[in-house]
């Protein structure tokens, strides 16, 4: 894209401004490894602090409007007055997370466990969420189930399936007018012999069959090595079922690191079916969302440098010449139409970038912006004692 071309920086600053990452109340609290928690100073110490923060990284970025919670980490009394807090922080509560994880009873499972009464208190959580939902004016039910087997014979494959199609099921059928679930999967871990939701295909069966409120969200960072995770993108857009993502970026396995990080690359192609198939506007329904650890590096900027990631291959996926790349693809020029994408992908857009931040009446850069506002020395002051957040509060 050349600098004279004010048409097309028009039209891909336009589609810009409509674009909306949720980011997680989660990722601002303390996390780490299997090994160990790695504490950091002015961490949340409650969801009205996660919020506060969620609303730092909006204000800085202008593309961060609402903040997912997660349940029971999430859980307060009064979830109008923690409504009407994010409001006033400029901010709103966005979907709601399951957690059917991190309980002892679901040792050998939760909705697909053996023993009835662990999967009743299990889809009795997930209807609690959907009561959140309702007090929040949340639209999106977001389900991971660690759900599994270790050894072959442990428990019966099929039996579990019609188990999570019942959990499903009822949870489904409590779901309000324009709310969702959207379905999440995971290759392994921390089963490691089957998965009961283990790919795109088993989530999308089981959505398909509940019906038009059940979606498929595809976490990035969930797949096996070398997995085409642009196609599955197209085909969920296709067929209608492509709730939503977990973005964030992986290595080996489900490293949750700052999406954009591992393979930029990757996350433009991603971003160009999302572009393909007119899907960045919110009309389109998609949820776009973050879902990382930040383990060892600072809890704010790094939520923002991961929003700003998705910006940047955004930017990238518009500028891409749909008319040379079809008629490329229509002549059967295999180098042209490569071309065409590589010349997007190499696309420095960060000046358009910082000029639409501008116009936004933001800070061009918004990294520097947070490095100066002094947030970090002031939650660091005001946050000293009390239980900081983290996994399992």
């Amino acid at each position: 894209m050349s600098q004279s071309d004010a048409s097309t920086r028009d039209r891909v600053k336009q589609a810009l401004r409509t674009q909306r990452i949720e980011t997680p109340s989660w990722a601002y609290a303390n996390s780490g490894t299997r090994f160990k928690v790695f504490p950091q100073e002015g961490v949340p110490r409650n969801p009205y602090e996660k919020i506060a923060d969620a609303a730092m990284v909006h204000r800085l970025t202008g593309v961060a409007p609402t903040v997912a919670l997660h349940i029971p980490w999430d859980r307060v009394d009064d979830y109008a007055d923690l409504a009407t807090y994010a409001a006033d922080q400029g901010v709103a509560l966005g979907a709601i997370n399951s957690n059917v994880f991190q309980d002892s009873d679901y040792k050998l499972g939760s909705v697909t466990n053996p023993d009835p009464g662990v999967r009743r208190k299990a889809i009795d959580h997930l209807l609690e969420c959907v009561d959140i939902m309702d007090r929040t004016d949340s639209r999106d039910l977001k389900l991971w189930f660690s759900d599994g087997t270790n050894y072959p014979g442990q428990d019966d494959i099929r039996a579990r399936q019609d188990r999570l199609a019942a959990a499903l099921r009822e949870t489904y059928d409590r779901l309000g007018d324009g709310q969702r679930l959207l379905l999440e999967y995971k290759l392994f871990e921390p089963a490691f012999y089957t998965t009961d939701v283990p790919d795109w295909g088993t989530a999308y069966a089981h959505c398909l069959e509940l019906g038009p409120k059940a979606q498929v969200v595809i976490d990035t960072g969930h797949h096996a090595p070398g997995t085409n995770i642009e196609f599955i993108v197209a085909f969920l857009l296709r067929a209608g079922k492509l709730g939503g993502f977990d973005f964030n970026s992986r290595f080996y396995a489900d490293d949750d690191l700052m999406v954009g990080a591992a393979d930029p690359f990757q996350l433009f192609r991603i971003m160009y079916e999302i572009v393909r198939g007119d899907a960045l506007r919110p009309e389109a329904g998609i949820a776009f969302m973050l879902d990382q650890c930040h383990n060892i590096e600072p809890k704010i900027p790094a939520i923002i440098r991961s929003v700003l990631n998705v910006q940047e291959a955004t930017a990238k996926a518009l500028l891409v010449d749909a008319d040379a790349l079809a008629a490329a693809q229509q002549a059967g020029d295999v180098l042209g139409a490569n071309a065409v994408l590589m010349d997007a992908y190499h696309t420095d857009v960060r000046p358009l970038l910082a000029e639409l931040r501008v116009e936004l009446g933001l800070d061009p850069d918004p990294m520097a912006a947070y490095a100066r506002s002094g947030y970090f020395d002031r939650i660091r002051a005001e946050r000293a004692g009390g239980q900081q957040a983290g996994w399992g509060a």
